[in-house]
């Protein structure tokens, strides 16, 4: 009766233990995954701020052609001006 219910308890005490080591993968995978996933949207956030930068620089890279061409167009206006 008692190795009987030494047995019982041992295969309690192993049913724990494999318990423990379930939820200890558990967490490790659930934890890698969350790390993924921010690494993911962090990447996402950096592609997304280059395209910003992208943009902007090809923004003012038309400003600055258009001031050149206006400037350029007064020019051409004065020098007609001063040959009448």
């Amino acid at each position: 009766m008692a190795e009987e219910e030494d047995k019982i308890e041992e295969a309690e005490k192993q049913g724990k233990e494999k318990r423990k080591t379930k939820t200890k993968a558990k967490k490790k995978a659930n934890a890698k995954k969350k790390e993924k996933k921010k690494q993911k949207k962090k990447k996402k956030a950096n592609a997304k701020k280059k395209e910003k930068k992208k943009h902007k620089r090809k923004k003012k890279e038309k400003k600055k052609h258009k001031k050149n061409k206006s400037k350029r167009k007064g020019k051409k206006g004065k020098k007609n001006k001063s040959k009448k």
